[in-house]
């Protein structure tokens, strides 16, 4: 039966239109509707059809699917049990230029050619993703989160693999949200960015007294993640000491605190996360390899933004919704709502050595230099230069000269120097060494842990190519 309709553009959104409704059941039983989940979807299918076939098969039936309510013109379905608190409205018009903008914080509206429904698909899939869900829209990355589902059901840990800015947190959080866990916490931390010194106290907890400084108790984010799901990023940079003690909390379900003698029981989803193949680390004596077998009851490979193109258009639509202009009351967004074909041709024959981080960069520089613009066009569209490659040849002239940017060299403060000129004398150190981390960092003066630490940086600022062994 067809959801009943609501008139928003009257009596304040409240009331239901009931010759719409009954219009909508008697249409709903003559031809039935395979998206009979969807709110509105019966009322909207005559003009939207083409669009709402192509797209609503792709969506998760109740975590997309079951929050999507359809209107049309500022009139709304009046879903049964009313309202969700998470629900996406999607206002769906046909117009000249096409247009797509947040309204409200649950209110889109999409705006799109008839004609050319197809070019509408990457928009919708961005709407009904709104709400920090993961954008799919290629078959690898649709397969990738139906199996994700379908693991996030258990209570087994996760292991996620795949080169920096792939989305490696957004699929852990998809995992904790479809998990009977979803109302417990969700507990995230980098090891790479946390000396070894704290790290412990941090994951595990302490004792007041327990060290220098303890001045209160803490207890630790697997305590905090108690009932919930923990997501260890960067687990590769986890120092052999402390992967130890992971093991045993894996395996016995408690953690012992700093300066405690007893150790308390804790209820964890474990989800690691890394940008390194852990079997090669294992091989290579830098991880545990009893703990490899723990963490990779199921792992999860995220593929780099080249190999799934159909995820970029998809994903540039969700961050011009995000970064892009709010219609403002009584009039459209100042500034661009739309990305030009053109603009989409460019960006999926980009090879994003960067991934989805670097998409968003260049979709929130088009935003900016498109202005006032009604839509992003080809010339909008500023690719980042690559400052990995990883380093030119030995002896190459280029091998320290200055990184350059979209815009031309880069300056930037003493710090930023500093910063670039430690990471050519890391890299070098580590080339001339072979690639053997402990050598380097005897060599540098430095420990191990802090290399390490060192050289996830660089891979967060571009200066290391995801994923490499450095």
């Amino acid at each position: 039966m067809a959801a009943p309709y609501l008139d928003d553009r009257r009596n304040g959104g409240q009331g239901c239109n009931s010759a719409a409704d009954r219009a909508a059941r008697i249409a709903s039983l003559a031809n039935p509707a395979p998206h009979q989940g969807v709110a509105g979807f019966d009322r909207v299918r005559a003009r939207h059809g083409a669009l709402l076939e192509a797209t609503l098969p792709l969506l998760g039936r109740d975590w997309q699917q079951g929050r999507i309510v359809l209107g049309e013109d500022g009139r709304f379905a009046c879903p049964p049990g009313g309202r969700r608190a998470d629900r996406i409205e999607i206002d769906l018009t046909h117009g000249d230029p096409p247009a797509f903008a947040r309204l409200t914080d649950t209110r889109i509206a999409l705006s799109y050619d008839p004609g050319t429904p197809e070019a509408a698909r990457p928009a919708m899939l961005a709407a009904a993703a709104r709400g920090g869900w993961p954008v799919a829209g290629d078959e690898h990355s649709l397969a990738l989160l139906t199996l994700a589902e379908r693991i996030a059901a258990s209570d087994i840990p996760v292991l996620l693999e795949g080169p920096t800015g792939t989305g490696k947190e957004v699929m852990a959080r998809f995992v904790h949200r479809r998990s009977p866990r979803a109302v417990g916490p969700f507990v995230a931390v980098n090891c790479a960015a946390m000396p070894e010194a704290m790290l412990e106290g941090l994951l595990f907890g302490h004792r007041k007294g327990a060290f220098t400084g303890a001045g209160e108790a803490r207890e630790g984010l697997f305590r905090a993640a108690d009932g919930g799901t923990l997501l260890l990023d960067e687990i590769g940079e986890l120092p052999l000491a402390l992967q130890a003690k992971l093991l045993r909390t894996l395996q016995e379900g408690e953690v012992l605190p700093l300066g405690a003698t007893q150790p308390v029981r804790v209820d964890v989803r474990i989800v690691a996360a890394t940008n390194r193949t852990l079997a090669a680390e294992a091989a290579a004596g830098r991880f545990r390899e009893d703990l490899l077998y723990r963490l990779n009851v199921f792992p999860l490979a995220l593929a780099p933004l080249r190999e799934r193109r159909g995820d970029i258009a998809p994903l540039a639509f969700a961050m011009l919704l995000q970064h892009g202009p709010r219609a403002e009351a009584g009039r459209g967004p100042r500034g661009p709502c739309w990305i030009e074909p053109e603009a989409l041709a460019l960006l999926e024959g980009h090879g994003w050595p960067g991934n989805v981080r670097e998409l968003e960069n260049v979709i929130r520089r088009a935003v900016l230099l498109a202005g006032e613009a009604g839509t992003i066009a080809a010339g909008h569209i500023v690719f980042d230069q690559s400052v990995r490659a990883v380093l030119p040849a030995p002896g190459d002239p280029a091998r320290l000269a200055e990184p350059t940017c979209a815009s031309g060299p880069v300056g930037g403060s003493l710090s930023e120097v500093a910063f670039r000129s430690e990471a050519h004398a890391i890299l070098e150190t580590l080339e001339r060494h072979g690639g053997h981390r402990a050598r380097t960092a005897a060599s540098l003066g430095i420990s191990e842990r802090t290399l390490r630490y060192r050289l996830a940086s660089m891979r967060d600022s571009g200066l290391l190519a995801a994923g490499g062994e450095a």
